[in-house]
C-alpha cells in the first residue's frame, strides 16, 4: 500500500502518526510523509527559511519514527494551500490511502472538521481516514463496517479483509434496515400509505440488509477476523444509527463506503459517510473504490 501521510504541527497530525506507526502493515507499504508549507501570509524570507527549519524537523521526526518500527517511509514538503496540494499529491505518487487528523478543538472545528480533513474527504482519489486522538486500546482494534450492500460497501469490506490487524481485532458488521421508497410512495408514507405496501418494503429492506451483512461477513471471515453483526431496524437518520452504536460498543474505528445507493449521494461523496466522519466519536476511514 501506498500511504500518504498529511502533517502539520498540531495535536492531531501527532494521533495521526501513531496511528499509522503503531499498525500492522501489508508487505512492500510505504508512507509518505506529507507537510504543506503554506507560504501565503509569510512576510520575509528569514520568516520563510524559519518555517522550512520546522517542515524540516517535523518530516524528519516523523519518518524516523516510522522506521524505527520498520515501516518504510519518506519526506516530502510542498508549498501551497494543504487542501489542494494533500490531494495533488496523493495523485502524484498514487495513494491508496490518505490519513489526515482531526482538528476539533471548538465547535466550529467540529462543523468543519478541519477545512483541510473536510475538503480532503471531498476530493480525494483515493481511500482516507481521518484519525481521532483516543486512547490507545489494551487489546486488538473494535472496527465498525457500516454497509447497505452497494460496490462501495462491498469495497470497505475489501479493505479491511486485505490488511493485516492488531490479534484479536473484532468487526461488527452494521446494516440499517432503510425503506426505499419512490416519490410516489414518499408523498403517503405512514400513516397515509397502504399497510400491505409498506409491510412488503419492510420485508425488502430487511431482506437487503440481511444479505449486505452476509456478503461483508462472508468476506471478513475468509481473512480470519472475528466478526459479529447488527441489523436496526430504528427509525432515526442512518448516520445517527452509526454514531450511537459506534459510541455504545466503544469502537476505535469506523469503515464505510464512500457512498450508498442514491444518485444524489454519489454527486455529494455521500451525506451519510461524510456526517459520519464529521461527528465520530472515532477514527473513521471513508472507502473509495478505484485503488
Amino acid at each position: 500500500m501506498k500511504i500518504l501521510l498529511a502533517m502539520d504541527f498540531s495535536p492531531a497530525s501527532e494521533a495521526a502518526l501513531s496511528a499509522v506507526a503503531s499498525r500492522p502493515w501489508t508487505a512492500g507499504s510505504s508512507v509518505q510523509v506529507l507537510n504543506v508549507l503554506e507560504t501565503s501570509g509569510i512576510p520575509g524570507q528569514a520568516e520563510m527559511e524559519e518555517m522550512t527549519q520546522r517542515s524540516e524537523v517535523l518530516v524528519k521526526g516523523a519518518t524516523d519514527r516510522l522506521h524505527a518500527e520498520g515501516i518504510d517511509a519518506a519526506a516530502s514538503i510542498l508549498p501551497g494551500d494543504p487542501k489542494a496540494a494533500i490531494v495533488d499529491c496523493a495523485n502524484q505518487i498514487g495513494a491508496d490511502f490518505i490519513i489526515v487528523g482531526s482538528h476539533e478543538k471548538s465547535g466550529l472545528a467540529r462543523i468543519l472538521l478541519g477545512s483541510v480533513a473536510s475538503a480532503v474527504l471531498r476530493q480525494a482519489p483515493c481511500s482516507v481516514e481521518v484519525v481521532r486522538a483516543v486512547a490507545a486500546p489494551d487489546r486488538g482494534m473494535k472496527i465498525l463496517l457500516a454497509t447497505d450492500g452497494s460496490d462501495c460497501s462491498a469495497a470497505a469490506a475489501q479493505s479491511i479483509a486485505q490488511r493485516p490487524w492488531p490479534a484479536d481485532t473484532e468487526v461488527r458488521i452494521l446494516s440499517v434496515v432503510e425503506l426505499m421508497l419512490t416519490p410516489l410512495q414518499a408523498a403517503f408514507e405512514p400513516p397515509f400509505a397502504d399497510a400491505d405496501t409498506m409491510a412488503a418494503l419492510r420485508e425488502t429492506a430487511m431482506k437487503r440488509a440481511q444479505d449486505a451483512i452476509a456478503s461483508a461477513e462472508q468476506v471478513l471471515t475468509a481473512a480470519g477476523l472475528n466478526t459479529g453483526e447488527e441489523i436496526s431496524v430504528l427509525v432515526d437518520p442512518v448516520k445517527q444509527i452509526i454514531l450511537d452504536e459506534a459510541a455504545q460498543w466503544g469502537a476505535d474505528m469506523i469503515v464505510i463506503g464512500s457512498h450508498g445507493r442514491r444518485g444524489v449521494d454519489r454527486l455529494l461523496m455521500g451525506s451519510v459517510s461524510e456526517a459520519v466522519a464529521l461527528h465520530a466519536p472515532c477514527s473513521v476511514e471513508v472507502i473509495r473504490r478505484g485503488r
